[in-house]
């Protein structure tokens, strides 16, 4: 595979850095000896400017290539923080801190964009300037979103932005894209059920709370199977269901149920929270009870702009012969999204190989991965760049 082969000397030195990180998680803004790290290594690597503190504890680097009159300025971004998981792998660099873990190779991502910031610092072989941004808090915290309301975008002049994310069962070496939506928006919702709380052997007496949240959630399914097309993708998703009393012969006065919804359009977005309003209030009221909704919205659609799709796509057949440029999307969530609002990009998968799956206790990222994903993003730069001979 035509990978830099300034990578494959630097690998046993990135895997180093990454196993580091994986032995010291963080999580969300609270990566201070992770940002403090990044930002020491980009000064040692020559970045022209580090900065520390955006979006809170993000770290960004600027590079500038070694000719700038194309006045283009790119920007690629890798997340920092693990999650709140027990780590079972067993490896000699696991987690030092219980109870989190990087289960989701954010190290693995950290480590692959310092390995093309050290790169591009030693070449400059591109035209314009490279902005390297290292994100805290993607796993719930929207630190994508703290970094473009601190201003990230315009104060460094960024352009155009990328990212990527590893895909365990996905072959090492191979990429996976497509235009348009590839990960969903996630938002939440609690419903509250009030009714009349009694003894279990006089429900006559009662509005079983219990009775009338239960229909509430089995009608909540309905909202995929006959208001959505069925060629559109939706998830309603109810994980929690609680009552108020935990004795066996008492119905309920309150249930509690909270969940998630995913969607790959603003539109069915929009309609899915009118939808679980108007079923849990009218529900609730048929049966006479009261029911109130709580509604939070999380991260937007990640949405990959067509003509950037095709750039991230060409440079990834340049690094790898394996490249599906129109893979299917997925629901889950990614706050790389808040940057694809505020400019044009994309954001593409690299293999993980045989791996566990991504925020299970036993997952760990491939460390083969890393000359490919360190080869994308420098080639992005310098693709999107190039220096006219």
């Amino acid at each position: 595979m035509p990978i830099r082969n300034r990578y494959a000397e630097m690998l046993d030195e990135i895997t180093g850095w990454r196993r580091d990180f994986h032995t010291h998680p963080e999580l969300l803004f609270e990566v201070h000896r992770t940002a403090g790290k990044v930002a020491g290594m980009l000064r040692d690597f020559g970045c022209d400017e580090v900065v520390e503190g955006i979006g809170r504890t993000g770290v960004v680097g600027v590079i500038r290539g070694r000719a700038s009159d194309s006045g283009k300025v790119i920007g690629l971004r890798a997340d920092m923080d693990a999650l709140p998981i027990h780590e079972a792998t067993d490896l000699e660099y696991a987690s030092e801190t219980p109870g989190m873990m990087h289960a989701c190779g954010h190290d693995g991502h950290t480590a692959m964009l310092l390995g093309a910031a050290k790169y591009l610092a030693e070449t400059r072989n591109f035209n314009g300037t490279a902005v390297v941004i290292f994100q805290p808090a993607e796993e719930g915290g929207a630190g994508g979103l703290e970094m473009c309301r601190d201003g990230l975008m315009e104060r460094f002049g960024i352009q155009e932005v990328y990212g990527l994310h590893n895909a365990p069962g996905l072959p090492v070496g191979h990429f996976a894209i497509r235009p348009g939506a590839l990960l969903a928006s996630s938002d939440e919702f609690e419903i509250v059920v009030t009714g009349k709380g009694g003894h279990a052997a006089e429900p006559h007496k009662s509005v079983d709370t219990t009775l009338v949240a239960a229909h509430i959630l089995i009608s909540l399914q309905s909202i995929v199977s006959r208001n959505i097309d069925p060629l559109h993708r939706v998830v309603v998703t109810v994980g929690t269901f609680q009552t108020d009393s935990v004795a066996s012969n008492i119905i309920a006065n309150q249930v509690t149920m909270a969940g998630t919804v995913r969607t790959l359009d603003a539109e069915n977005r929009a309609f899915a929270e009118q939808r679980i309003r108007e079923i849990a209030e009218g529900t609730a009221a048929a049966m006479g009870a009261s029911a109130e909704v709580r509604w939070e919205r999380g991260y937007p659609v990640t949405m990959n702009t067509p003509d950037n799709t095709v750039y991230a796509a060409d440079v990834a057949r340049q690094v790898s012969g394996n490249v599906e440029d129109n893979v299917d999307p997925i629901m889950p969530a990614e706050d790389f999204s808040y940057m694809l609002e505020e400019r044009p990009g994309a954001y593409i998968f690299v293999g993980n190989g045989d791996s566990a799956v991504c925020h299970h206790p036993a997952y760990n990222f491939n460390d083969d991965a890393i000359p490919f994903g360190s080869s994308w993003y420098s080639g992005m730069i310098e693709a999107r760049m190039p220096v006219e001979e």
